[in-house]
C-alpha cells in the first residue's frame, strides 16, 4: 500500500465520528514508536514533521524511513503531513519529497512567528491549495494563533495573550470557503511546547466552546486541534525523579479533546507527550546503569514509552481498530476528487418533421360484372 492522502483518513474518520492522533517525529525510533503502536491497534496513520525536524533529519533519510513504514505495515493507510509549513515554498518542497499532505501556516507571516494579516492567510494558503489539489495531496490551514513556540515556529504568546488570538467561528466559515483548505486549524487557548497551562485548564483558558460554534457552522469540515499533548504528570514525575528539572505544567485533558471529537475535531497533533515519554525513558537507563554507552540500551526503552503513549492515543482517540475499514485511494486517484471533469453536454438533435402518413388511394368500387346481352333475368315486369 502506498503513502494515502490525508483526506481520506479525515473522510473516513468524520463519516465514523473519531479522532486521529497525529504524532510529529524526526528519527527512526520514533517512527518505529508510530508504526508498532499502529500495529498492535490496526489504527490508521498520521505521520508529520515539521520544517525543523526536515532539517534535522534531511529530507532524504526520512523520506526512505516512511517508505520503510510502508513496506513494513501493507495493511496499514499512512499519511505523510508537513506539519506548520511557514510558506507556500516550504509546502511545494515537501510535496516533491513525496508528502501527501501539508499544513500552509499563513496564520503567521513566513518568519513564522509574526501574525498575519486575514488577506495574507488567503493568499498564501489558496496557492497552496490549488498546487496540491493538482496532485491530490491533502492542505490543512489555520486560523487564529496559537500560543508558545515549537521547533521555533510560533508567535511565542503566552496563555493570557493566545486567549485574545482565538479563532473567530465567522471568519472561519469564511476563510475555508476563500480558500477550499481540506482541514482547519483552530485556535482554542492551546500553545505548542511542554509549558502549556500553569494549572489544570479550565472553560477560562481552554475554550471548547469555539470548537463547536465552528462545527455548527462548517459540518463538514475538518477540524484540527493542535499543542493538544496532555503532558502525563506521571512523564513529568519520572523525568524529576532521574535528574531533570521539569516545572509544574499542565496539557489538555483527554476528555476535553475526545469532547472536540464529538464536534468535529478530526485531527489532533500530539508531539510534547512523545517527547516526554521518550527523555524521561534515556534519563531513568541513565540514572540506573551510569556505566552503559550502548545507544540501543537506552533508545529501546524510549521506543517503547513513546509507543505505549501512541496506543494509549490511538484508543483514546478512537481511531484504533479502523485501520481496516478504510477505502484506500491514492494521490493520483484524488486528482479526479479536486479536479472533476465537467459532464459533457447532451448534444441536441434537432428534430425532424413529422413525416405526414401517406394517405391511401380510395377504394374503388367493386365493379359488377356486365350482362350478357339476350340474358334473362327471371324477373318480372
Amino acid at each position: 500500500m502506498p503513502l494515502v492522502p490525508m483526506r481520506i483518513l479525515l473522510d473516513h474518520a468524520a463519516e465514523n465520528n473519531y479522532g486521529l492522533a497525529a504524532f510529529n517525529v524526526n528519527n527512526m525510533e520514533q517512527i518505529q514508536a508510530i508504526m508498532e503502536a499502529a500495529g498492535q491497534t490496526d489504527s490508521p496513520v498520521i505521520v508529520q514533521a515539521s520544517k525543523g525536524a526536515r532539517g534535522y533529519t534531511n529530507d532524504a533519510y526520512l523520506r526512505h524511513l516512511m517508505l520503510a513504514a510502508v513496506e513494513l505495515n501493507p495493511k496499514l493507510p499512512i499519511a505523510m503531513h508537513q506539519d506548520h509549513g511557514n510558506s507556500p515554498e516550504t509546502c511545494l518542497s515537501a510535496m516533491k519529497q513525496g508528502f501527501t499532505s501539508v499544513m500552509m501556516d499563513g496564520s503567521l507571516s513566513a518568519d513564522g512567528k509574526t501574525p498575519s494579516t486575514y488577506e495574507y492567510n488567503v493568499q498564501v494558503t489558496r496557492q497552496v491549495v490549488r498546487a496540491a489539489h493538482a496532485k491530490g495531496v491533502t492542505v490543512e490551514g489555520e486560523i487564529g494563533t496559537l500560543g508558545g513556540i515549537e521547533d521555533g515556529h510560533g508567535a511565542g504568546l503566552t496563555a493570557a495573550e493566545a486567549a485574545k488570538h482565538l479563532t473567530d467561528p465567522a471568519q472561519a466559515e469564511r476563510f475555508v470557503a476563500d480558500t477550499g483548505v481540506d482541514a482547519l486549524a483552530v485556535a482554542i487557548g492551546t500553545s505548542h511546547g511542554a509549558y502549556k497551562f500553569t494549572h489544570k485548564p479550565t472553560g477560562d483558558v481552554l475554550v471548547m466552546s469555539v470548537i463547536e460554534e465552528i462545527h455548527r457552522r462548517l459540518p463538514n469540515c475538518h477540524l484540527v486541534m493542535h499543542g493538544s499533548s496532555s503532558v502525563p504528570q506521571e512523564l513529568l514525575e519520572i523525568i524529576r525523579r532521574y535528574g531533570g528539572q521539569m516545572k509544574e505544567t499542565y496539557g489538555v485533558p483527554v476528555e476535553e479533546i475526545q469532547r472536540g471529537i464529538q464536534h468535529g475535531v478530526r485531527k489532533v497533533n500530539v508531539d510534547t507527550d512523545c517527547r516526554l515519554a521518550i527523555t524521561g525513558a534515556i534519563r531513568k537507563v541513565f540514572a540506573e546503569h551510569p556505566e552503559e554507552f550502548d545507544p540501543r540500551k537506552y533508545l529501546s526503552p524510549a521506543r517503547d514509552a513513546m509507543k505505549e503513549v501512541c496506543v494509549a492515543r490511538m484508543t483514546a482517540f478512537g481511531q484504533a481498530g479502523n485501520a481496516g475499514k478504510i477505502k484506500v485511494r491514492t494521490c493520483k486517484q484524488m486528482i479526479a476528487f479536486y479536479n472533476p471533469k465537467p459532464k459533457p453536454k447532451a448534444r441536441k438533435v434537432a428534430k425532424k418533421p413529422a413525416r405526414k402518413a401517406a394517405r391511401k388511394p380510395a377504394r374503388k368500387p367493386a365493379k359488377k360484372p356486365a350482362r350478357k346481352p339476350g340474358r334473362k333475368t327471371g324477373r318480372k315486369r
